[in-house]
């Protein structure tokens, strides 16, 4: 669980809008994954190794994956605490971790662990978080640690789904923002399996970027429960991002 005794902890309260909600008062992925953007943003400027630092050294923070578990995936609530704590490097990588909870109840709903690079955006080369920001700590195992889980590749394609990378898509670092891999997967899906599920537990590997005006692939297998979606570069066939999402009865 997080350390709130941590320097380096941060919490936040959203408040959902209708517009982060589909239909069903469901929160969508991608307003997840904003917030979990907003809020490690704003923790790792208050930690002094944010885009205010980075920028002036030419260096961005590049998510690489994350493991997400939910109790309970957000449904009819107005408002979402969410707690992060930055748990150091490891190596070349840096971890921070997520708890979400209802506002209301104060029950926690979420738990999401996530890795992410260092990168020097002259040459995209990688960069050392231990060199760059010394008075960051290496990551510490704790026992109720969760873990990322391998997502083995496609072994057929049930659905598929086509988009154009525009403007709108590409985030201050000038790549595409990492929600809109989660918006093109679950894309591809059909209506009535969303209609009958909610989200489990989710699985994201970020591999590579793509840029504006590119024709981006959706491509999904679906086994009962269990939806494994590769997001492709059409015109190269380069595998952009992968996503394993298990989901329960929404029920």
């Amino acid at each position: 669980m997080i350390d709130e005794t941590s320097k380096f902890f941060k919490e936040r309260e959203f408040n959902i809008r209708y517009s982060e909600m589909d239909y069903h008062k469901v929160l969508k992925p991608s307003a997840m994954l904003n917030f979990l953007q907003d809020l490690a943003t704003f923790a790792a400027d208050e930690g002094g190794f944010g885009y205010n630092e980075t920028v002036v050294h030419n260096l961005g923070w590049f998510l690489l994956k994350y493991h997400m578990e939910f109790e309970d995936y957000p449904k009819n609530l107005e408002n979402l605490l969410i707690k992060t704590e930055a748990r150091g490097y490891n190596k070349l990588f840096a971890s921070r971790d997520f708890e979400l909870y209802n506002t209301e109840s104060k029950a926690l709903i979420g738990r999401v662990i996530s890795q992410w690079a260092l990168v020097n955006m002259s040459d995209k080369s990688m960069a050392s978080p231990a060199e760059c920001f010394p008075f960051m700590y290496k990551v510490e195992k704790r026992e109720d640690d969760l873990s990322f889980e391998k997502i083995h590749p496609l072994e057929r394609v049930d659905y598929s789904e086509e988009f154009k990378v525009r403007y709108d898509d590409i985030d201050v670092n000038q790549h595409v923002n990492n929600m809109n891999y989660i918006v093109w997967a679950f894309e591809a899906l059909p209506k009535e399996f969303k209609d009958k599920y909610k989200i489990k537990t989710l699985d994201m590997l970020y591999k590579k970027e793509i840029q504006y005006g590119n024709i981006v692939l959706s491509e999904v297998q679906i086994d009962e429960n269990i939806a494994r979606i590769s997001v492709k570069n059409k015109s190269t066939d380069e595998e952009l991002c992968l996503v394993k999402a298990v989901f329960t009865d929404s029920k």
